[in-house]
């Protein structure tokens, strides 16, 4: 065989090998002539099909084999746990590492409820810058070899920026006492949006000029990456705060109750667990699903009639301005007030009681639980397919047998905006508090209008006697 047909061989060679499976036995097909009739077309039709199919899974597969393997973390385990648990299986070894750092974790949650709302807030705050620290460090790690300029400073750039704008908010909501004694403060205030619209104009701008040539869609791709995990981190943690100004309780059930659900469907799960639930989780089981359910509704509802009993718990929290702190005093609503109820008549015959007595509050933890035990946990879904999709187990190795924070509090978000959202459509009316605190920030002439129009429909409603002129 010359060269020439040496080369048209390996050229020949080289088509038929990039064509997809179905391509091949279509070739193959028209080469040795086939049948005829019905058949013909329909073993044709079947094999565009599956041409098809294999073409845009050879596209899926190429995709996937583009995204470098993330590097795996390091274990964080503490020698002393290492020793005291080398003689078990791996499997009941993770079960007692994880048992132990969530006892832990849930002492520390508690002693940081009994420092107070602040600590609270802080707790939250902390939460999400780590949660942001270790998406976005997956996206670094990611895209390592392409040594983007900025990106890293950048994202903590526009971290920065969008804590400024919701934190600003509010401060101007419920901190306008202590706000209108600080004139500094009431700049800052006064032109809070501008301020933060043009700090995050200047990070767009230097997101331009940082633009590299040959690198364009991969920048774009990182500054996508940056703004969704804002907006499933920063966004999220200002909903948590703003449910807690509502109330202790209105933080404390929904955070608890996914705990709950984590927790008894891991063990439901690891003791009785034989169906598959979902292709995302493997470990995950419909008997874990199931029993989770059940004892987050349980666990949700015995809560809620203990915290309801408590100023501590139920009362809005306010910053008092007289003695710089905050408060929770108050007269409880009629949420956290104790109603009677009577029971249906199916109850009635098996319980053997007409009435029962409940907090309406404890009503609401059931929709709370519900949420949180059925909806939640795909939270959890999606964060498992995001570490499919760049091959990571966990988000990071911060929690020995957990993972990193971002893996403990992946449903927890979610279960933030559920509860912003049912507190504003079921529960808040106006807030009085709020109202005069936005009243105390006006001009002097400006609250006696106001007052005046007040008086006016006060009388016009024969609240109030209308005063006698001499």
């Amino acid at each position: 065989m010359g060269d020439g047909e040496r080369k048209m061989s390996e050229l020949r060679r080289r088509a038929a090998g990039g064509l997809g499976p179905g391509a091949a036995a279509s070739s193959s097909a028209a080469r040795d002539g086939g049948g005829a009739g019905g058949d013909h077309e329909a073993e044709s039709t079947s094999d565009k099909e599956t041409d098809i199919d294999d073409k845009y899974g050879d596209l899926d597969s190429r995709a996937d084999s583009d995204i470098p393997e993330v590097p795996l973390s390091s274990d964080r385990t503490p020698e002393v746990l290492k020793k005291a648990l080398s003689g078990l299986s791996a499997r009941w070894k993770n079960w007692w590492i994880r048992g132990i750092l969530t006892l832990t974790m849930i002492s520390l949650f508690f002693l940081i409820i009994y420092m107070g709302s602040f600590m609270l807030m802080l707790l939250v705050l902390g939460i999400q810058v780590k949660c942001f620290h270790e998406i976005i460090t997956i996206g670094y790690r990611v895209y390592r070899s392409y040594e983007l300029p900025w990106f890293r400073t950048l994202s903590w750039y526009f971290l920065l920026c969008v804590n400024y704008f919701f934190y600003g908010e509010t401060v101007a909501d419920y901190f306008a006492t202590f706000v209108q004694r600080e004139e500094q403060l009431q700049f800052l205030i006064r032109y809070h949006r501008f301020i933060s619209f043009a700090l995050y104009l200047a990070g767009f701008c230097m997101f331009v000029l940082s633009l590299v040539k040959k690198h364009y869609r991969l920048q774009f791709y990182m500054f996508a990456w940056t703004h969704v995990t804002l907006l499933i981190t920063v966004t999220q943690s200002h909903l948590v705060i703003q449910n807690l100004f509502e109330g202790m309780i209105w933080f404390l059930v929904p955070i608890s109750s996914v705990i709950c659900n984590d927790i008894t469907a891991y063990l439901f799960g690891f003791f009785f667990g034989r169906t598959p639930l979902i292709k995302l989780s493997p470990k995950k089981t419909w008997e874990g699903f199931i029993g989770g359910f059940f004892s987050t509704v349980i666990f949700g509802f015995i809560a809620a009639y203990f915290l309801s009993k408590y100023q501590y718990f139920v009362c809005p929290i306010e910053y008092r301005s007289e003695v710089n702190s905050f408060v929770t005093e108050c007269e409880p609503s009629e949420l956290f007030q104790l109603q009677t109820y009577s029971l249906p008549p199916f109850l009635k015959g098996v319980l053997r009681w007409d009435t029962v007595s409940l907090y309406p509050f404890q009503i609401h933890s059931i929709a709370l639980s519900t949420f949180a035990s059925l909806i939640g946990p795909f939270g959890g879904f999606f964060a498992s397919g995001f570490k499919r999709a760049f091959k990571i187990k966990d988000f990071a190795n911060t929690i020995p047998g957990h993972g990193g924070i971002m893996d403990r509090f992946d449903c927890q978000y979610l279960m933030a905006t559920f509860v912003h959202v049912y507190i504003t459509s079921f529960i808040r009316g106006p807030n009085p508090s709020r109202v005069l605190q936005q009243l105390l920030v006006l001009q002097p002439e400006q609250q006696l209008n106001i007052y005046k129009t007040l008086k006016s429909h006060l009388i016009e409603k024969g609240l109030l006697q209308p005063s006698l002129k001499l």
